[in-house]
């Protein structure tokens, strides 16, 4: 069957003929891919900055945001039926017997850093026509969401990330979980830095929440991404237009930061108008670049002053997936026609090399089998 590869030696990108799996345990179960999302991880693998396929295979196998159909279950499967949609999630645990994490199912904490993850680092991932997965590592997604739950995946890192900030913020005991009925976030300010899908994505999680959410990104208005973001409710500012001190300005206190930008100039400038007691929420990697220049008394001041927490999210639990599905369903009542826009190409495998060493444009482009 065919399927998209890199193959880190020879520094090439192809369509490779990949063996078609089988079920070979009864917790499995055989998928037939519908769509696979093309994200920035996907783009960078392909610039061989990192990238490690299977011990013994001399390719990797691309694709880790994914949707499919149950074509065949394993003896013991319980959840699925053949003709059920789901997404797969990423990471696999490490072998370490002592990684709390790994043995929780909460391999999105590793410990050891010898996880393994599909389409990534020693597993092949989805960006072919069939695969095998464990039963554990499957969502189920309602078959109304069939044209959406592509975006399960990059769904999940906010989902983690706020999971985390509301945890955080349990410090503040005199706030109410819930805040007249109307969200956690009623009444509170957050910032998305950038408009790609991961942060539109989040947007529409913390709207959900209650927050006032603004989208602080590079372009001026107007741009497609600028009316997404109106469409739904939130605030688009361009920070070639507005400086940081301006956005806080505008802004008031800014609770909570969720930062989908990848760029640490941008990133840093704005954790420097952090409101008192915020949490900053960081899910960028960026590659690497030279140094950046950064008011970093400012920022540990106030860190330290104004009670301000700084956490990371990466990967995400089963749990995190079933919030996505969940909520991309909120998303499709609430803005049927904004969420349906974050998909700006839907393509088929003869396309990979432009989706993913060409020129990035859109937001969220998939390719079909």
């Amino acid at each position: 069957m065919k399927g998209v590869g890199v193959f880190p030696k020879q520094r090439e990108l192809r369509v490779v003929e990949h063996p078609e799996p089988s079920i070979t345990a009864p917790n499995q179960v055989k998928i037939r891919t519908i769509e696979v999302g093309i994200c920035g991880t996907d783009r960078e693998i392909c610039t061989f900055a990192y990238g490690q396929g299977p011990v013994g295979s001399d390719y990797l196998v691309l694709g880790h945001e994914c949707l499919g159909e149950v074509v065949e279950i394993g003896a013991a499967v319980k959840t699925f039926q053949v003709g059920d949609f789901v997404v797969p999630s990423v990471r696999r645990p490490c072998p370490d017997p002592n990684c709390g994490p790994c043995r929780d199912g909460r391999q999105d904490y590793c410990s050891t850093w010898q996880f393994t993850e599909r389409g990534i680092n020693q597993l092949h991932g989805f960006m072919t026509e069939f695969f095998v997965e464990e039963e554990p590592y499957l969502t189920p997604v309602p078959p109304e969401l069939r044209d959406v739950a592509v975006m399960a995946e990059p769904l999940t890192i906010a989902e983690k990330g706020l999971t985390q900030a509301w945890q955080v913020q349990k410090r503040l005991v005199w706030e109410h979980d819930n805040r007249d009925g109307q969200g956690r976030g009623h009444g509170r300010n957050a910032v998305v830095l950038g408009a790609g899908p991961i942060g539109l994505l989040g947007a529409m999680k913390l709207l959900i929440e209650g927050f006032r959410v603004f989208v602080y990104s590079r372009s001026p208005k107007p741009n497609f991404k600028a009316e997404i973001a109106e469409q739904i409710g939130a605030e688009y500012i361009s920070n070639q237009k507005v400086s940081a001190d301006e956005l806080a300005k505008h802004v008031g206190n800014i609770d909570l930061v969720y930062e989908a930008v990848g760029e640490g100039h941008v990133t840093f400038e704005v954790m420097r108008v952090l409101g008192i007691n915020g949490v900053y929420i960081m899910t960028g990697i960026p590659a690497e670049k030279p140094p950046v220049p950064v008011f970093a008394d400012n920022i540990m001041r106030n860190i330290t002053l104004k009670n301000q927490a700084i956490i990371g999210t990466v990967n995400a639990s089963p749990e995190d997936f079933a919030a996505a599905i969940r909520d991309l369903g909120e998303f499709k009542k609430r803005w049927p026609k904004a969420v349906q826009a974050l998909i700006t190409g839907r393509h088929k495998i003869d396309d990979h090399r432009d989706l993913l060493v060409g020129k990035a444009r859109g937001i969220k482009n998939v390719i079909e089998f």
